[in-house]
């Protein structure tokens, strides 16, 4: 079971990486989809402080669980409220990927909740 929390956790923390990169990239075809849903260019770095502390988060929870369970519960928050985001935009084209990464970060809760 420690094995696919590890596996997990690594892959999640791996896409949290790369897009919190793209968001600090500030790149115009980033931005015009923060935009579109409500989110200004200006806040883009805090969430991708956000989510490079749940990378961090996860992988430092695989040496202590706790931190690994409250990395997890944040980006299900995180991720629940960008879908949230998204639908109240109506820009539903872009909902399935942060509910997605919702689905995989409770699958990382649940992995890691299982191993303590």
């Amino acid at each position: 079971m420690f094995t696919a929390t590890v596996i997990v956790s690594v892959v999640l923390a791996g896409v949290l990486t790369l897009s919190a990169v793209r968001k600090l990239s500030h790149r115009a075809e980033v931005v015009s989809t923060y935009v579109r849903v409500g989110v200004p260019e200006d806040k883009l770095n805090h969430l991708a402080v956000i989510l490079l502390a749940g990378a961090v988060g996860l992988l430092a929870g695989l040496a202590w669980a706790p931190v690994g369970v409250a990395a997890a519960i944040g980006l299900i928050v995180y991720f629940v409220a960008a879908v949230g985001f998204h639908i109240r935009a109506r820009d539903i084209r872009n909902a399935p990927t942060p509910a997605v990464l919702a689905v995989i970060a409770v699958a990382a809760l649940v992995l890691r909740l299982a191993t303590l």
